[in-house]
């Protein structure tokens, strides 16, 4: 496992830029380890970002090296590392708004999808596309120039980690944030990681730029006061697939029990 490989950078590195953490390099692009090696064998949703931020891997690297010098168990620094670094903020108030609007909460017995943070956070795993952080030009990766699933570097990070993650849960729905992880999602769709009628698309990205898709995704905001930016169809197509999708799951789920 990769931190054991690490471990002894974690307990003396500066931050995620530290020499010591880098993991593989293409050009402008550069991997870097930061502790989110855990996966939660129990869960049944994957909630799914682009890759971790500089902020983000930087929490996780200071709760892990706490936790080490505490004398807790690995196990323990990497299960810790992870949830101090989970979806917060304002983007996991629309993220709760919008599964729990397309069915997820119901679908898992649940009376919000916001106790996935507390309560039920046995059902969850938060990961992402790119399990270690990538940076370009020593800037957090945002997806694009190059392209997740057109660089050879992230594509083998995608099938060593992500891909191998969303395999060893066959039961969960996924949850894709925005176009470039559904994208990366679909391409491991098609190396056999995981199924498509498990990707939940159409789903707005839960970042505050994108207030006025999520207000009307949500019902809160009428079509005729839209801006020209913002396309209601297409929109509408979105929640229609994903509560779809979600509501085949659940059945399955139902079926198999």
């Amino acid at each position: 496992m990769a931190f054991a490989r690490y471990r002894s950078a974690l307990l003396s590195a500066r931050d995620v830029h530290d020499p010591a953490l880098i993991i593989a390099e293409e050009g402008p692009l550069a991997v870097r380890y930061a502790p989110f090696d855990h996966v939660n064998p129990a869960a049944k949703v994957v909630i799914l970002g682009i890759t971790p931020g500089e902020v983000q891997a930087n929490e996780a690297i200071r709760t892990a090296r706490a936790a080490l010098q505490r004398g807790l168990s690995d196990a323990e620094a990497m299960d810790l590392a992870k949830a101090a670094a989970s979806f917060a903020g304002p983007m996991r108030a629309n993220l709760v708004a919008m599964l729990d609007q397309i069915g997820v909460a119901g679908a898992l017995g649940i009376a919000s999808t916001a106790s996935l943070w507390s309560a039920d956070l046995r059902l969850v795993q938060f990961a992402s596309a790119l399990r270690h952080p990538v940076f370009k030009g020593g800037k957090n990766y945002t997806g694009s120039n190059p392209g997740i699933t057109s660089s050879p570097l992230l594509r083998q990070q995608l099938l060593d980690f992500t891909g191998a993650e969303l395999a060893s849960l066959p039961d969960a729905i996924v949850v894709p944030l925005g176009p470039a992880v559904t994208e990366a999602c679909r391409w491991m769709a098609a190396q056999g990681c995981v199924t498509r009628d498990r990707l939940i698309e159409g789903m707005p990205h839960p970042s505050g730029a994108n207030g006025e898709r999520i207000a009307f995704f949500l019902g809160r905001k009428e079509r005729a006061a839209l801006s020209k930016q913002t396309d209601p169809a297409k929109i509408d197509a979105g929640r229609e697939s994903a509560v779809r999708t979600v509501t085949a799951w659940k059945h399955r789920n139902r079926a198999a029990a």
